[in-house]
């Protein structure tokens, strides 16, 4: 999973790819045919530049498709968009009335890709923002119950204290943004709103927390058929930047709260939900299976008679 899981932001970014592909493809192949689209079939120099700005299109979807960080490819686009438009700016000066025209609405054409690469661009800024302390874990559980009974269990979020210890409440304030309350190492409190970015039925629940989060997080819950008809697989991708930084999540891991025990106890915790229908406990460790409360437990007795 990349720092912050944003499909959004992906999604765009395949979709410039494949642009950027089609538009080299046909720069290179019918450059007098682009030229006289553009309004720019008089200018001999136009006609020559035109093929070398489709190489540097299929560069562009080089660098955008098939990789986890679009980033250096976003941000390509947005410079060569810039070049572009000085080109355009200039050749309008220089158009007869009917090339003046057709010059115009391809300008006006690559305005419109050039506010897209802008904002796929800014959401990438976004989502780095304090990517010098974001920290991920995976996490996976099979559960022995069909793939969509345990998507629509975890989409509805009321469900998800009941197997989630350290989850105080889920608030849905709408189709896709919720509040969010969970019990932080030493029993502070912290809260956040989150909303979901991508919703797959029976496949897929992307989240990203919304701004002044107090632990800025993203994630994906993917919901997979386990091999040989054992239920449904369930994978977890977090990303989170934790208080204090790497500091403070490795003082967190020391008291037992580190974010990745608390998912693996939570899973294992789903899967006793929609199995058993209730949290199985022990009565020799109580407490589960954090870490810090591991001194506490005992061999398990059997239950007094009488």
């Amino acid at each position: 999973m990349n720092r912050h899981h944003d499909p959004i932001t992906k999604r765009l970014a395949d979709l410039l790819g494949w642009a950027s592909l089609g538009l080299g493809a046909t720069q290179l192949a019918a450059p007098r045919a682009v030229c006289r689209l553009a309004g720019l079939d008089d200018s001999a120099l136009a006609q020559t530049i035109v093929p070398i700005v489709g190489l540097r299109e299929l560069l562009h979807a080089a660098l955008l498709l098939g990789v986890r960080n679009p980033i250096p490819g976003v941000w390509s686009r947005v410079a060569g968009d810039a070049m572009d438009l000085t080109v355009m700016g200039r050749a309008l000066v220089s158009r007869d009335s009917g090339r003046r025209q057709r010059a115009t609405a391809a300008t006006a054409v690559l305005v419109a890709i050039t506010a897209v690469d802008l904002y796929a661009a800014t959401r990438t800024l976004r989502r780095r923002e304090g990517g010098e302390h974001a920290m991920e874990l995976h996490a996976a559980i099979t559960i022995n119950r069909p793939r969509r009974e345990v998507y629509r269990y975890w989409h509805d979020f009321t469900n998800l204290p009941r197997f989630m210890a350290h989850l105080e409440s889920v608030e849905v304030k709408g189709k896709t943004r919720s509040h969010w309350k969970v019990r932080g190492p030493v029993r502070w409190s912290i809260e956040w709103d989150a909303e979901i970015v991508e919703d797959l039925p029976d496949e897929l629940i992307a989240w990203q927390s919304m701004s002044r989060a107090d632990v800025p997080n993203a994630g994906a819950v993917h919901f997979a058929d386990a091999p040989g008809e054992r239920g449904t697989e369930l994978r977890v991708n977090l990303a989170y930047d934790p208080p204090a930084g790497k500091v403070g999540a490795a003082f967190a891991k020391l008291l037992g709260e580190h974010p990745e025990q608390q998912v693996r106890d939570d899973l294992r915790r789903l899967k006793q939900v929609m199995e058993a229908g209730e949290v199985v406990r022990s009565e020799g460790s109580p407490e589960g299976a954090y870490a810090i409360r591991q001194v506490r437990q005992r061999p398990a007795q059997p239950l007094p008679v009488g």
